[in-house]
């Protein structure tokens, strides 16, 4: 039997078990909790939290507090020194540099072999084992898996302890069946020099047959470009006649959906998303153009912090998933056989739905601009984004938004940095487009801007291409899973912006007072 039907029908027998959280979340997420609490008690962090004694949900939010990671730091360098069971039995390893943070200081997130095997390899063979249930007859497995990853670098402590990007450390100890379809080679897929490791990349996987890829739509893009260049083909299906699926994460796909069509024309093209955060493997669409189903057997115990009560690690009231409401904002709490425990992620979710349970991201508990009451996040950003581009033919490569703060009696404002790969012909009417769909999915954000009395127009600065990728490499944070944050409450990362960008400033407000 040819490999690609053996492996469909591996696949497919992955979605008997999935059906069986999606039939009996509760009861599988009751015997995630209770693994999660026979295998910590044994543990450093364990003994001191008394796991051995807890006997249910209740006992277990009583004796473990609430943690972020300046809480867990301690606990994760004593992993780090080689120290064995810290958080989670047996000696840790790897340590995932977590993306989304603006800090030059990284975060360092425990990877421990049950993670990778049972939760992020997991979440990889469930997105194929998806696809395969939703395309029967494909052939995926034909051809080659491109895979757009970060770096990895050895921590200086341990010779076999090591830190890097998610996607790197998977990489290094990808199983055999992910192996002998991958590309590029382990050389350039973990370089560590973004400028160089693009070039590369593109030298030689554009000789591949390739069927899949998968990687962040903002820097797989830069790929297809690079490619582009150098071939002069006039789109990808060109070099890549076969492809028919990229699998995405990290960022919103909706800025980037026009310019892959672009980029790949074909109805054939395959599109799924998926939720991979250095922290855990949390959700896949399984259904096309659908939201995401939380994944509820990958050793990860979740609760749900209402952004109404959000007070970080204070917070009182923290529920577990049975008694979550629909549509309303939640920050995300995990407890993982990573060894992370009862640990705020800092991401934002919305359940669109408890049969089974699926959700959107919002955004994160500090990505966001309420500096005037206007409580707008980040799915708002991203739709009215997507909304102007659409409405004016223009192509964003990255952005990012903040609040202009009231001085001497004027009114305050939002500044938005963007960086255009194809600029709007009318730049105006793209930010009356934003300003207007902003308005209209938010009422708060309305309220303000009524009569220009809190809010007036946005205030656009259109910076010159590379702006962004700039400010990353200051940072340190150029390519791999790196992105540019897309709201704030305070003008930093802005500031920063502009102090390397040269920009055209757009202000409107003296045209738009009335909008």
């Amino acid at each position: 039997m040819p490999f690609n039907s053996i492996f469909g029908w591996l696949m497919k027998k992955r979605i008997h078990q999935i059906d069986l959280f999606r039939k009996y979340p509760i009861e599988v997420q009751k015997e995630c909790f209770d693994y999660l609490i026979e295998m910590g008690k044994t543990t450093q962090f364990g003994t001191e939290h008394s796991l051995s004694t807890i006997q249910n949900y209740e006992d277990f939010k009583s004796k473990v507090p609430l943690s972020n990671y300046e809480i867990l730091k301690t606990w994760v360098s004593k992993s780090m020194e080689g120290e064995p069971n810290v958080l989670w039995p047996g000696e840790t390893k790897w340590f995932a540099k977590s993306s989304g943070t603006t800090s030059d200081r990284s975060k360092l997130i425990p990877v421990t072999k049950n993670s990778l095997e049972d939760c992020h390899y997991k979440g990889g063979k469930d997105l194929l084992a998806i696809y395969y249930d939703q395309h029967p007859h494909s052939k995926l497995y034909k051809g080659k898996h491109l895979v757009v990853g970060g770096s990895a670098e050895h921590h200086a402590l341990r010779e076999d302890s090591y830190t890097g990007d998610l996607s790197a450390i998977i990489l290094k100890n990808l199983p055999w069946w992910a192996e002998i379809k991958r590309t590029p080679s382990k050389e350039i897929a973990l370089m560590s020099e973004w400028d160089e490791k693009i070039e590369k990349l593109a030298q030689s996987t554009m000789k591949e047959d390739v069927y899949s890829i998968s990687g962040v739509p903002s820097w797989t893009m830069v790929l297809m470009h690079r490619i582009l260049s150098i071939t002069g083909a006039k789109n990808i299906l060109e070099i890549w006649p076969n492809l028919e699926l990229f699998m995405h994460g990290g960022v919103s796909f909706e800025p980037y959906r026009e310019e892959f069509k672009k980029l790949i024309p074909s109805e054939k093209m395959n599109y799924i998303e998926s939720y991979n955060a250095s922290e855990g493997f949390f959700g896949i669409q399984d259904i096309k153009g659908g939201d995401l189903l939380l994944m509820l057997d990958y050793g990860i115990f979740y609760e749900f912090i209402p952004m109404s009560d959000f007070q970080g690690t204070h917070s009182q009231n923290v529920i577990s998933l049975e008694d979550i409401e629909l549509n309303r904002n939640y920050a995300i709490v995990i407890s993982t056989n990573g060894g992370l425990w009862r640990y705020i992620i800092g991401d934002t979710i919305q359940f669109t739905s408890t049969t089974p349970y699926r959700f959107r991201v919002t955004g994160r508990t500090k990505h966001f601009i309420n500096t005037f009451g206007e409580e707008l996040i980040v799915e708002n950003a991203e739709y009215a984004v997507a909304e102007a581009c659409k409405a004016t033919n223009a192509n964003i490569k990255d952005y990012t938004a903040c609040p202009i703060f009231m001085k001497d009696g004027q009114s305050g404002g939002h500044e938005w940095l963007i960086e255009f790969r194809q600029a709007p012909k009318d730049i105006q009417h793209f930010m009356r487009v934003l300003d207007n769909t902003l308005r209209a999915i938010n009422s708060d954000y309305d309220a303000k801007r009524t009569n220009d009395l809190t809010l007036v127009f946005p205030k656009l600065n259109n910076l010159k291409s590379g702006t962004f990728e700039n400010w990353l490499r200051t940072k340190g944070k150029l390519g791999g899973q790196h992105k540019v944050p897309r709201l704030s409450n305070d003008r930093i990362i802005v500031d920063e912006v502009l102090s390397i960008s040269c920009g055209t400033v757009l202000d409107m407000n003296a045209k738009n007072s009335s909008s």
